[in-house]
């Protein structure tokens, strides 16, 4: 059932405390904050249902999740992140381990698990490194610093401007170096071995780039963020809006779906209000926007703004464009009766991430760089009391845009069978992958369809099919003009991109917007349990 109710002009107010366009991870975690603080918040999703990428949907009797595969530092109650699911949720989501295995990773006859916890992981290594042992606790000791940073990476962005050029050195990344060098740079020089390079650096499809590109700050995030084992919510991804929405309500807001935003209202250098893509308009005090910073700046404000406060040049300092492919299967018994696992399975051609890469946008019927492959309904303990008798996989891999964009001006299902032969191709090459792999479940599969490029165009609005934000490259985290408050008055950034990709990275980016627009009150609103974000935010507000 779609959570929000469907747009109506008769159903908003005269005028709003805060309006959120956008109800992904990190406009829900704003709209709650801001709730909970007791203004009235209208949030606006363009899709027919809440949730961005926590969404889920339904297909020929099974259901799959479009975004949340695993969430780390969910499953010990003091961890800073869970405690703000369970502030923002008001403890109303659980989770469900995913055991002590949360990845492997697989290179042809090379395979490596990442067991839970820091030390477990850390021993794991060196005992299979020994001649290592020196770069990989150096390893852990850079992914503990930039953890340890984490709640000044997130005050710092909130900071007055006058303050941040004299604290900018004191990196937010925990070291100037941390985001300034590749993770490819910092792996060099940790360690020699090759294989361990590949298997410190598995987890690079959950940013969207391998080693050489992507910015070692991102890296040590998620390592970090998972090192201690992860959890998946129970009942679906889909629970988080279904646990946000009353709070937004019991405030006297709404979430109203299938409401396309066409424009943010600025006067006098501040914004007041949206006008909706059929003309209506709706105001309100102020206005954050969570659907990315290039959808924002360059579709919802109008030339004059834009140009007014140098935001194509801003702009052309950062570059959106993760691209992937998502095969959802279904299947027709159990995910016990198939003996599922729930550990994240990560599958490689070889053991250099960038050659692979290469290799497959310049050619792409050679190998998938990686395919990952998730079994969410093993994953939810909910699962078979709502689908008794099924399963479901879900397998990713990247895709650039490119390969899709003479389709772009086609309807959604109606894209001709050109289109439909390269989807079966590439679907037809995961599910070998998959029978390789998993091969108990041949003569299970049910159903299947593939996602591009073109569906994440379609129903998230993103201009190339990115499900990552901005590219996660150094050259991103040097951007100071990256952080809540715009150039604008009134009008304020939310989500992955303000802070990093991830459901846990939107939701941050979202709780800084929200703070940022409550300023100094949102000190009385965090409760003790938060730990030492409040403490910092009372440094900055």
């Amino acid at each position: 059932m779609p959570i929000g109710e469907r747009y109506a002009i008769e159903k908003c107010e005269a005028r709003y405390d805060v309006i959120v366009i956008g109800s992904g991870m990190g406009g829900l975690a704003a709209a709650s904050l801001l709730s909970k603080a007791g203004k009235k918040v209208l949030v606006l999703e363009r899709h027919y249902t809440a949730g961005g990428f926590t969404h889920t949907y339904k297909r020929k009797g099974y259901e799959w999740d479009v975004g949340v595969h695993y969430i780390g530092e969910v499953l010990k109650e003091k961890s800073l992140v869970r405690r703000m699911f369970d502030y923002l949720t008001e403890d109303q989501l659980d989770w469900a381990p995913m055991g002590e295995v949360y990845d492997r990773m697989i290179c042809g006859d090379t395979q490596f698990d990442f067991r839970s916890g820091y030390r477990e992981l850390r021993a794991d290594l060196i005992a299979r490194f020994p001649e290592e042992e020196q770069g990989i606790r150096r390893y852990f000791q850079m992914i503990r610093e930039v953890k340890n940073a984490t709640p000044l990476t997130v005050a710092k962005p909130m900071m007055p401007l006058w303050l941040r050029p004299a604290l900018w050195p004191v990196s937010v990344m925990g070291s100037p170096n941390h985001a300034e060098k590749t993770t490819g740079e910092v792996l060099k020089e940790l360690v020699k071995n090759e294989e361990l390079r590949a298997i410190l650096a598995t987890q690079w499809g959950d940013c969207g780039l391998p080693p050489e590109q992507s910015s070692f700050f991102i890296h040590a995030m998620i390592a970090g963020h998972y090192a201690n084992g992860a959890g998946y919510p129970v009942g679906g991804s889909s629970r988080i809006a279904e646990t946000i929405e009353p709070i937004v309500k019991r405030a006297g807001g709404r979430i109203l779906v299938r409401a396309e935003v066409a424009r943010i209202l600025v006067k006098h250098g501040s914004a007041y209000g949206v006008r909706m893509a059929n003309g209506d308009r709706i105001l309100a005090d102020k206005v954050i926007s969570t659907v990315g910073v290039p959808n924002t700046y360059r579709h919802l404000l109008d030339d004059h703004h834009r140009n007014r406060y140098g935001i194509p040049n801003k702009l052309d300092q950062v570059k959106a464009d993760g691209g992937h492919l998502c095969l959802y299967v279904g299947l027709k018994q159990s995910a016990e009766a198939l003996n599922l696992p729930k550990t994240n399975l990560w599958i490689f051609p070889s053991l250099d991430h960038d050659a692979n890469v290469a290799r497959y946008k310049e050619d792409a019927k050679s190998p998938f760089p990686l395919v990952y492959i998730s079994f969410p309904s093993a994953k939810d303990p909910d699962w078979q009391r709502r689908f008794p008798g099924k399963s479901t996989i879900e397998l990713v891999t990247l895709a650039p845009y490119d390969w899709f964009e003479a389709w772009s001006d086609k309807p959604w299902l109606r894209r001709g069978d050109e289109y439909e032969a390269l989807k079966a191709d590439f679907s037809e090459r995961l599910l070998a992958h998959l029978y390789e792999r998993v091969p108990q479940v041949k003569g299970a599969v049910d159903y299947f369809e593939l996602s591009t490029p073109l569906s994440t165009q379609h129903f998230c609005n993103y201009a190339r099919g990115e499900i990552y934000g901005l590219d996660h490259v150094p050259q991103r985290f040097a951007q100071k003009w990256l952080r809540p408050k715009t150039p604008i008055a009134n009008l304020y950034l939310g989500g992955q991109d303000v802070f990093v990709a991830g459901v846990v990275g939107a939701m941050t980016g979202g709780l800084m917007a929200g703070a940022t627009v409550l300023g100094p009150a949102v000190l009385g609103l965090l409760p003790k349990r938060l730990g030492t974000l409040p403490s910092l935010l009372r440094l900055f507000a």
